[in-house]
């Protein structure tokens, strides 16, 4: 497993994703996010229970992201083909529907591994949030067990923080004082 720091450039990856709203594939790299933010969330698997709670919070606050010059980016091990079907699949049937951001498919695992939180025993990524600067630089990184959702809110709070230029204190938000 890597060990990655903050403040070091970003592992480079280039992955197929599938648009959000299911109907195209496209190959997409690092420096495709350059001169932007990048929130990359990995989660374990489609057809889950705790990870469409997560993409779909990351979702309904896409629009706040894309104000702070972020974009997101969702990664899995799984193909972009189970990518495709579960957004196309209705949210009653165990989909995800139509999302505001790509999916990427990990299928060699190799980026999951370069970031760190690759599970060698499952083949899945451990919950793992990295905020990437415009740089390409390693600003943010978080890393969950399996069982445990990620906040879009904090992630918006997190970000904010870091574009904010100062020292943020614990529970800082927008408009307070930095210390």
């Amino acid at each position: 497993m890597a060990n990655r720091m903050v403040g070091v450039p970003a592992p480079d990856f280039k992955m197929v994703v599938t648009t959000g709203d299911g109907k195209e594939f496209k190959e997409l790299t690092l420096n495709d996010y350059k001169g932007k933010w990048l929130v990359m969330f990995f989660y374990p698997r489609d057809f889950t229970f705790v990870c469409p709670t997560e993409i779909k919070s990351m979702d309904s606050h896409y629009e706040e992201f894309q104000k702070l010059n972020a974009d997101v980016l969702a990664v899995s091990t799984d193909s972009e083909f189970s990518h495709k079907a579960w957004i196309e699949l209705a949210a009653e049937k165990g989909g995800i529907g139509e999302l505001k951001f790509p999916i990427a498919a990990d299928t060699t695992h190799q980026v999951s591994k370069d970031y760190g939180i690759y599970i060698e025993e499952t083949g899945a990524a451990l919950r793992g949030l990295f905020i990437i600067n415009p740089e390409g630089v390693l600003q943010y990184q978080v890393v969950h067990d399996l069982n445990v959702g990620r906040s879009a809110s904090e992630t918006l709070r997190v970000l904010q923080g870091l574009q904010a230029g100062g020292l943020c204190p614990a529970d800082w938000n927008p408009g307070e004082d930095m210390l």
